[in-house]
């Protein structure tokens, strides 16, 4: 009898065996030395604990009667039971097995069986750094020392006051590498993929440069062009044909005519699964055919409906994109790159780079000199 076998696809390189860019930042991690949003604030309830992961570490977030966001290795120090399989009792969450009961510095502070003649054990599993601000949970998953040293992102226009804008947070989790969602948000050429919304059209880059840890870039385009978002938009207030974007490491924002404004922040799950937070934010909206702004306490109950009707269906068309193309990458990692926005390298640039200087602190030992073959493959050289 004969048989038929398939040859199965080679996997991905791992970030020491890429050759190119595209190979290295399709498989870099992020650095862990920075503020992340793990969970909106309004979705984390007093008594509850929820898995959040970075990178594959599984972390524990949990919220005390107290009302405080607390977060600790997912992990009983014990038998390594996820607690996020348990419960939060008062400031604390318990593993369900034994009863082991941790505080929000990870510390063992109560066994509800017999010790066996020994005293109370000194154990602990690692806390990690939280915080609150603009709506969202921050944690910090790197080294804990070095917390104190950065804040989190600044965004000046929801900092709390009169002249606070309005934001309702979007968060999505896509299996696609992070690099994925972040060429995709700054890359307006995809305005194809968008023809229904018509968020951007007729995308033209003016120019870029990489500042330290940030790329900046600017592009003249139509923003907000949509058949109904278009209504919303006072474009006799704003100059929606220029846009400002940045990769200001390791999240993105954009800023047309300091009258809209967005923020996006990737927490990379794993190699091909990514969470993002999306926030929009309007200075003001107007009322569709009376030349009036939105009322400031209704523009919330607006946003919540306008990410229903109009965000979230946009966000899935970048979903389904980033996901196709991550598949895309695992069956032809191999294929040769094809990449005609200057900018996006850039990108991939500073990612490898931020991702070589965290693996030096590992006492690893990265490649030091910029990925070879990059211009011989992107002029058409075979595999």
């Amino acid at each position: 009898m004969s048989r038929t076998y398939t040859r199965q696809p080679k996997p991905p390189p791992t970030f020491e065996e890429a050759k190119n860019t595209r190979q290295k930042v399709r498989s870099a991690g992020l650095h862990p030395d920075y503020w992340y949003p793990a969970e909106q604030s309004g979705a984390l309830k007093k008594g509850e604990v929820k898995e959040i992961t970075f990178w594959k570490r599984s972390i524990a977030l949990f919220r005390g009667e107290d009302g405080q966001a607390r977060a600790i290795e997912n992990r009983c120090a014990h038998r390594q039971l996820k607690l996020t399989t348990g419960h939060v009792n008062g400031c604390n969450v318990v593993c369900p097995y034994h009863g082991w009961t941790y505080d929000g510095d990870g510390k063992v502070v109560d066994i509800p069986h017999t010790l066996f003649g020994k005293k109370f054990p000194k154990f602990r599993v690692p806390s990690v750094p939280v915080q609150e601000k603009y709506g969202l949970i921050w944690f910090w998953p790197g080294d804990p020392k070095l917390a104190s040293q950065k804040d989190v992102p600044h965004i000046p226009v929801l900092e709390p006051g009169p002249d606070q804008w309005t934001c309702v947070p979007v968060d999505v989790t896509w299996k696609a590498h992070h690099s994925m969602i972040i060429d995709n948000v700054s890359d307006f050429t995809h305005a194809y993929l968008h023809k229904r919304f018509r968020p951007f059209t007729d995308a033209e880059l003016l120019g870029y440069e990489t500042v330290g840890d940030s790329v900046l870039l600017q592009y003249d385009t139509k923003v907000g062009t949509g058949p109904i978002s278009g209504k919303f938009v006072n474009r006799k207030k704003i100059d929606t044909n220029h846009m400002k974007l940045g990769y200001e490491y390791p999240f993105q924002w954009s800023n047309t005519d300091d009258q809209i404004k967005h923020w996006l922040f990737v927490v990379p799950i794993d190699e091909r699964t990514t969470r993002s937070f999306f926030l929009f934010c309007f200075k003001a909206l107007q009322v569709p055919g009376l030349g009036m702004d939105i009322p400031k306490p209704l523009m919330g109950r607006f946003m919540r409906l306008a990410n229903e009707i109009i965000v979230k269906p946009l966000l899935q068309e970048d979903g389904d994109a980033v996901e196709a193309e991550q598949e895309g990458w695992e069956a032809h990692w191999d294929a040769p790159l094809a990449e005609l926005n200057p900018v996006v390298k850039e990108f991939q640039h500073l990612t490898i780079r931020k991702w070589e200087e965290y693996l030096a602190t590992q006492s690893l030992t990265p490649l030091k000199k910029k990925p070879a073959a990059d211009a011989g493959v992107e002029a058409g050289a075979g595999r």
